[in-house]
């Protein structure tokens, strides 16, 4: 074996890795986790898996945590923004927290973000089961009639979004009049 052209071969390797993120980072804006996954399954679908699991990881690491000390990458960044636009949408604390996870976010991370959250609004998750409700046309927002035929129903839809019982339930017993009055102070 000649140690000249496995050197060659390990550089063209790591600027190809290398040239793959960036195109990815400019499109995707991904966090670490990500990236890596991206990486790899590149690197398995056109280079043919020529080196082993343990040097493939090896480059992929230290390709991203280049990118990470120029500020390709960051985490925390991705987690603060990730989770003020899922707040936007709706989204309770729990299923901020879950989301940003399922994206390989660190347990620091999602915690400052969600601390953020709470540290700028009172009761976060009261005005998101109150988005959620004005969205979907549930609970207060329905008319008086049906409101008692669809109580169990709407609960169930809060559930699903993260919310815990008390916070449903002081939701759906509201009237439509105090609803609206608390969406226009908020």
């Amino acid at each position: 074996m000649d140690p000249i052209s496995n050197k060659k071969k390990f550089e063209d390797l790591t600027a190809n890795l290398r040239d793959l993120a960036y195109s990815y980072i400019q499109k995707y804006s991904p966090t670490k986790q990500q990236t890596k996954t991206y990486l790899l399954k590149k690197y398995l679908k056109k280079f043919q898996g020529t080196k082993t699991k343990k040097e493939i990881t090896e480059i992929i690491n230290n390709v991203v945590l280049n990118l990470e000390k120029n500020n390709f990458l960051n985490d925390r960044l991705y987690s603060d923004s990730k989770a003020r636009m899922f707040f936007r949408r709706g989204y309770s604390l729990n299923k901020i927290g879950h989301s940003l996870k399922s994206k390989g976010i660190g347990q620091e991370n999602i915690k400052l973000s969600l601390e953020k959250i709470k540290n700028e609004k009172k009761e976060p998750d009261f005005l998101s089961a109150m988005k959620i409700c004005k969205k979907r046309r549930i609970g207060p927002m329905r008319p008086e009639s049906n409101r008692e035929l669809f109580y169990k129903k709407d609960m169930g839809i809060l559930a699903r979004s993260g919310f815990s019982y008390d916070i449903s339930k002081k939701i759906l017993s509201m009237t439509q009049k105090e609803f609206t009055q608390l969406l226009k102070l908020t």
